[in-house]
């Protein structure tokens, strides 16, 4: 069954189109992973799909689970079951990990979750996390190290239980061992409940731990290629230039670009951080 379905979506970022026609289907419990160099339209492509409003849509469609996404905001996208792992998690001082988790569990329900309930699914997921005991307690990311961030962000996934997650860059700034952490962490998620994933990586070693059941090369805002798993070998090996003169597409260089994420929603934190697109 077709969980997230993209159609012709054409994006703008302060009138610069950054997806030019991107065609897209996401079944239950598939792992996708969007490869690219950067600048080319990955992290534009998982904004546009949770709402972002500074990435303005001017062609197409997105659906999820039979609904129209584009006529719902972020935070009923969120409440509907998509999740964004962010590149560059926002610290919040004055707001508790506890506070935020706990409210954006209950926003989801029709009634709130017991208190001692949320207690012990946070305190097994940040040691399934193997993170500090006090975690619960600190402001949410302020003080954390890149690390400390990405693993956080995968405690809030593990919490939220969403039905698509996305995780943009989510391994960078994790060393080995945390790799196989988060690694793990998600596997064991979906082994106990159906989740399926979009994931932005460079790395693939993370991709060899998830194990992707579909492979999308996107560049100057097309997907031009899909492949399986081999397909990750070879662009790890001989870059991306071979498809770029295959495909006759152009590689789009990169540019750092201010964002600013807000305090709304489960999905965004106010933050401002750089971000490529």
């Amino acid at each position: 069954m077709s969980l997230l379905t993209i159609k012709n979506l054409h994006v703008s970022v302060a009138d610069n189109e950054i997806l030019k026609g991107v065609d897209l289907e996401i079944n239950d419990n598939e792992i996708h992973a969007l490869m690219g160099p950067n600048g080319n339209g990955k992290s534009t492509l998982l904004a546009a799909i949770m709402g972002d409003p500074r990435y303005k849509i001017t062609k197409g469609t997105i659906t999820f689970n039979d609904q129209d996404l584009l006529t719902m905001k972020v935070d009923e996208r969120s409440r509907a079951g998509i999740f964004l792992g962010m590149q560059y998690p926002a610290e919040v001082p004055g707001v508790t990990n506890s506070d935020f988790l706990r409210a954006a569990i209950n926003a989801r329900r029709d009634k709130p979750q017991p208190l001692f309930t949320f207690i012990r699914e946070m305190e097994k997921t940040i040691s399934d996390l193997q993170m500090k005991s006090d975690l619960a307690h600190r402001f949410l990311n302020e003080g954390f190290s890149g690390g400390e961030k990405k693993r956080n962000e995968i405690v809030q996934m593990k919490l939220l239980k969403p039905s698509l997650a996305m995780l943009d860059e989510i391994d960078s700034g994790l060393d080995v061992d945390a790799l196989q952490i988060v690694a793990d962490a998600i596997n064991k998620m979906r082994e106990t409940q159906p989740m399926s994933l979009m994931i932005i990586s460079h790395y693939a070693r993370f991709y060899d731990l998830l194990k992707p059941t579909k492979i999308h090369v996107i560049l100057d805002g097309r997907i031009v290629m899909d492949g399986d798993a081999t397909l990750i070998s070879k662009i790890d090996s001989d870059g991306y230039d071979w498809i770029s003169e295959q495909y006759g597409v152009e590689i789009r260089k990169a540019k750092t670009t201010r964002m600013v994420y807000r305090l709304g929603t489960c999905a965004m934190s106010e933050k401002a951080k750089y971000h490529d697109n």
